[in-house]
This record gives C-alpha cells, sequence and structure tokens, in this order.
C-alpha cells in the first residue's frame, strides 16, 4: 500500500472526482477532498452554492451518481437504502433548526434516538444520557421540556443528541445560524472541544466572524467546486 493510499485509508472523509447532482442539476462537480481524525473544517459558500447538497451527500441523503466517496468505513457510490441507518450512527448531525421532539422532555429526546438506534438495556441508556448531557454543560436540564430552554442550550442538546452514539464525525449544519453571538461563541468553542477529543467535524457556516475568531480548515463551494484552503497552502 502506497503512503497516499494510507492516508486515504484513515481518513473519516475520503472523496475522490465525486459529482453531486440536485434533480438532474449538477450543483459540484470533481470534488476531491480528505478529512482526517480529529480534523476541524468549516463549508462555506453563498446560499444555493452547494453546502447543504454536499452534507446531504455526505449522509446518505443525495446519491453520489458520479465518482468515489468514503466516510466514516461506508462507500457512498454503491451505498444501499439498507446501510444508511448504520452509516448514520456513526455520524453525529447538528442542525440549525433543533429538530427536538416537542412533547417530551430533553431526557426522552435522546432516549427516543437511542431505543431508534438499538439500545435497549436501560441503566446502560440512563448512563449515556446524563454523560453527553454533562458533555454540553446541562447535567441539570435532562427533565426539562425544549420550550422551557434558551436557543444556546437546545442548540446543546441537539449537539449531545448527536454524541449519543460516540460518532467519528460531526457534520454541523449552520449550528449557530438562530443563535446571539456570544451564546455562537459557546457552541463553537464546545465543537472544537470534541474536534480535540478525536472526532472529526465539518460546520457548514455563513458566519465569517466566527471563521476569524476560531481558525481553521476552509472548504469554499463556489462555482460548482470546492477550493480547499489546506490544498492551496500546501500549493504555494
Amino acid at each position: 500500500m502506497t503512503n497516499t493510499e494510507m492516508e486515504a485509508s484513515e481518513s473519516i472523509i475520503s472523496i475522490r472526482n465525486a459529482n453531486i447532482y440536485q434533480s438532474k442539476n449538477l450543483v459540484l462537480s470533481n470534488i476531491n477532498l480528505e478529512v482526517e481524525k480529529g480534523e476541524f473544517a468549516y463549508l462555506i459558500g453563498r446560499t444555493g452554492s452547494g453546502k447543504s447538497s454536499l452534507l446531504k451527500m455526505l449522509y446518505g441523503d443525495v446519491e453520489l451518481a458520479e465518482g468515489e466517496a468514503k466516510i466514516v468505513g461506508f462507500e457512498l457510490s454503491n451505498l444501499k437504502e439498507s446501510q444508511i441507518p448504520f452509516l448514520r450512527r456513526k455520524l453525529g448531525i447538528v442542525f440549525q433548526d433543533f429538530q427536538l421532539l416537542t412533547d417530551r422532555s430533553i431526557n426522552a429526546n435522546l432516549f427516543f434516538v437511542l431505543k431508534a438506534t438499538g439500545w435497549r438495556d436501560k441503566t446502560k441508556m440512563q448512563e449515556r444520557v446524563l454523560f453527553v448531557l454533562e458533555k454540553v454543560g446541562l447535567s441539570t436540564k435532562g427533565f426539562k421540556m425544549p420550550h422551557e430552554l434558551s436557543g444556546g442550550e437546545q442548540q446543546r442538546v441537539v449537539i449531545a443528541r448527536a454524541l449519543l452514539n460516540d460518532p467519528e464525525l460531526i457534520l454541523a449544519d449552520e449550528p449557530t445560524g438562530n443563535l446571539d453571538p456570544e451564546t455562537s461563541e459557546g457552541i463553537m468553542r464546545l465543537l472544537q472541544e470534541i474536534s480535540q477529543s478525536g472526532r472529526a467535524v465539518l460546520m457548514a457556516t455563513h458566519n465569517y466572524t466566527l471563521i476569524e475568531k476560531f481558525p481553521a480548515r476552509i472548504l469554499k463551494c463556489d462555482n460548482g467546486k470546492l477550493m480547499d484552503s489546506k490544498v492551496l497552502a500546501e500549493q504555494m
């Protein structure tokens, strides 16, 4: 195995010559990307530039029709529908609009996800829920209903939910989009801590103030291409 092949095999995300389509329209072409364990990267670009399409391809919501892509050990070019739940168990997905179940407590929201992903032992489930809530600084808020929490606290619950199955990769789509600047900085510090613990984080954002304050690798969708600050720096 060559060094290049070894690097690819150790990547959390490995994409080769991929084209992404939405409704038969080519959105991004000739994507080549490697994201390693523990790496933090921003995904930026104008609305409609392909950020969401790339994220959806990575979690199996958009089919990869052309090229090769491997994420957390799953080949996306021949991904079967029956494999998608197993792929998503190895990912943590953080949405801008929280998507919490409003009719039940925070603990019940997290229990629901554990049950849906195959957990059965109630003691272990309780331990895991407490563990992830402690990780995001909400160990005393599990009995609350979502509407009783602030926007920042709800987003921390969403991050806790994303951590339940100990994922190798967090995909965050505008996680600070609905939050004030101070709360956004707290969420950024939390995501960076998660990255430093060995998980890769790919975060789509329009918030350039946060990027300046928390610098990291930048992937930019522009004119149908994905540009990579890491690759550009290596070429200079």
